[in-house]
């Protein structure tokens, strides 16, 4: 049995693939179903007893740190680790060298996701003697990530964003390694992109004759970089909520699994689940439709909504086509103006105010 394994999790990234949302925010903290993405990262680890976490940040970590505090809240003790420049994955475990020590431990992508969590995949690497374990899945396009070759149930090669991959089994963002995956780290070189591939290290380990074991993950895994993925992923999350009603119903109507937090007020609304209300929102005259999380304090009226996440404190009024598939940022107002418009998809930033036409 192997010492009891840390945790690192990196939540440094910029997030470029999800602006306008993350020029204000960090995209770790863009919520799915009303929690932030980085909170599922955190409890994953929680529920697989690692609870001494560090978490590598950048350039948004006043935010993680405002968030996430000392980590009690969700469970787990919390040291936050600065990684000046987004220099690569295994560039991140060489900052956190010192908190590492000579532990094993998981590393986690802040901004993923998986379906069943990550506790069997612990235990198997705490009792085994593997150097290394990663989690694999099919995608079907494995060129858009890291992709690894098996033979005879072993990884036998790894390579970052190929342009005609071997396989389709591409590595998900989560890896549990031994402290060796430090001397492997220091002995690579940036790749042409100018960072220190965590994929270059893994060879690197398995070039030194080390063990490096795979495991296929079976579930839903999302990457949740992309809008099309965050509201994929705020699908998936709430299929499976366990309906609650802590809210005011007054003249609504509710169907299927419905989340309505305290001091949420329904009123003349028809809300369709699954789907989750905030804290503090008014939902009035409008349709709240399959798939939809409305965050604290957000006001919908005279509106119809699915499919959609709107972050706090927004207001949508008045509009007479449904918004869907749309990613709306804190302090938006979206409100008809005049003309009369088919249909609106939107991502919208931070702070941002809309007038249809």
């Amino acid at each position: 049995m192997r010492n009891e394994l840390k945790g690192l999790v990196l939540s440094g990234g910029a997030g470029t693939r999800l602006r306008p949302i993350t020029h204000t925010s960090a995209k770790q903290l863009v919520p799915v179903a009303n929690k932030p993405v980085l909170f599922y990262g955190l409890e994953a680890l929680r529920d697989a007893g690692v609870t001494d976490i560090g978490i590598i940040v950048g350039d948004t970590q006043a935010e993680i740190e405002a968030a996430v505090g000392d980590g009690s809240r969700l469970g787990v003790r919390v040291t936050y680790i600065r990684q000046d420049a987004p220099l690569g994955l295994a560039h991140a475990v060489l900052t956190a060298a010192d908190f590492l020590g000579d532990s094993p431990f998981v590393m986690y992508l802040g901004d993923n996701l998986l379906r069943d969590g990550i506790r069997g995949l612990a235990d198997e690497f705490r009792a085994g003697d593997a150097d290394a374990m990663i989690l694999l899945q099919r995608v079907p396009n494995p060129s858009s990530y890291g992709v690894a070759e098996l033979e005879d149930g072993r990884v036998v090669r790894l390579q970052e964003k190929p342009p005609e991959p071997r396989t389709d089994l591409a590595l998900v963002g989560v890896y549990m390694f031994t402290a060796s995956i430090l001397d492997s780290a220091r002995a690579i070189r940036p790749s042409a992109r100018g960072e220190l591939e965590i994929t270059d290290a893994i060879q690197h380990l398995i070039d030194s004759g080390l063990r490096v074991d795979p495991h296929v993950v079976t579930g839903w895994w999302k990457d949740t970089g992309k809008l099309e993925d965050m509201l994929e992923a705020n699908r998936l999350v709430l299929d499976v909520i366990e309906p609650r009603m802590e809210g005011e119903l007054v003249g609504s109507t509710i169907e299927g699994r419905v989340v309505i937090e305290k001091g949420a007020r329904v009123v003349d609304s028809a809300i369709r689940g699954p789907a989750v209300i905030g804290a503090d929102a008014v939902i009035e005259n409008a349709y709240i439709g399959p798939y939809t999380a409305v965050s604290d304090r957000v006001v919908i009226r005279r509106a119809e909504v699915e499919h959609s996440i709107f972050l706090e404190d927004s207001r949508i009024e008045d509009l007479d086509a449904r918004v869907e598939s749309s990613l709306v940022g804190r302090n938006v107002v979206i409100a008809r103006s005049t003309a009369k418009p088919r249909a609106y998809r939107f991502m919208v930033g931070d702070s941002s105010a809309i007038g249809l036409i």
